[in-house]
């Protein structure tokens, strides 16, 4: 028997995920794939070395969550050979706090990334939205427009892994009246990522009015008291309402990746 493993409408898979490990065992099940030839293909999965990098292929095989560039540190080449490779292994792509200036440059040499400047993201080969994966909705919520960049990270990352998620921006306690007339919308979420500045209060408050898992993710939004979100965070870790946790400051990617995980089902 011809042996087609990992053959999908004659094209290669490259990149192992856990619905591709689920075709690979259901070939070896059926025995239209040896367990040698599966094996073999295994073994085609390891971590790769690049310039200045060691990339792990399995890693989302693994974690439910692919290899991800950090990119504030990086310059636009070592990004650049990162993404290439992954690209190559049909690999979803997420490149974060990527600056302008430097995502113009990788754009240049990666023109099927696309950049998302609000959120300082690269991405390519993002998953396609399946809502059956999910519990249900993540719902990306923000305190004021200056905490957007913050919320526009952890909304994009979820986009790019394929997760379904709504947003509500500029709906702090300042104003409370803008959250209060939202209800339904905080209702209709399995979780909500709650993104705030100044004194941190809007995870709290939105932590007393639903039942769902709430992530806070304190900004550097604020004046000088603020302590470049330090007192965001420990309102945030001293709040009174149940069921909320705390990522650290900024790290929207982070809040992204902890509703991913909460939300998944498969």
């Amino acid at each position: 028997m011809h042996e087609r493993c990992f053959q999908r409408h004659n094209t290669k898979i490259l990149f192992m995920d856990p619905q591709t490990l689920s075709v690979l065992l259901s070939q070896v099940k059926d025995s239209s794939c040896s367990i040698e030839k599966a094996l073999e293909q295994l073994a085609s999965f390891p971590a790769e070395n690049v310039t200045d990098a060691c990339i792990d292929h399995q890693r989302h095989l693994r974690t439910g969550i692919p290899e991800v560039i950090y990119g504030a540190s990086k310059s636009a080449q070592q990004i650049i050979s990162i993404a290439e490779a992954m690209l190559k292994r049909n690999s979803p792509v997420i490149a974060t706090r990527v600056a302008p200036e430097k995502a113009g440059e990788i754009l240049r040499s990666l023109p099927e990334l696309v950049y998302k400047e609000d959120a300082r993201l690269l991405t390519g080969n993002p998953a396609k939205i399946n809502a059956e994966n999910f519990r249900g909705v993540t719902l990306v919520l923000c305190a004021g427009t200056s905490d957007i960049p913050v919320a526009e990270e952890a909304l994009q990352t979820l986009s790019a892994l394929g997760h379904p998620v709504e947003k509500l921006y500029d709906a702090g306690v300042a104003g409370l009246h803008r959250l209060l007339g939202q209800q339904q919308l905080l209702h209709t979420a399995s979780v909500i990522i709650v993104v705030a500045g100044m004194e941190g209060a809007l995870p709290s408050v939105v932590a007393g009015l639903v039942s769902c898992p709430v992530i806070a993710v304190p900004t550097s939004v604020g004046y000088g008291a603020s302590f470049g979100g330090i007192a965001a965070l420990l309102g945030m870790l001293n709040s009174c309402a149940p069921g909320v946790a705390v990522v650290n400051i900024d790290n929207g990617f982070g809040a992204a990746c902890m509703a991913e995980t909460i939300n998944r089902i498969k």
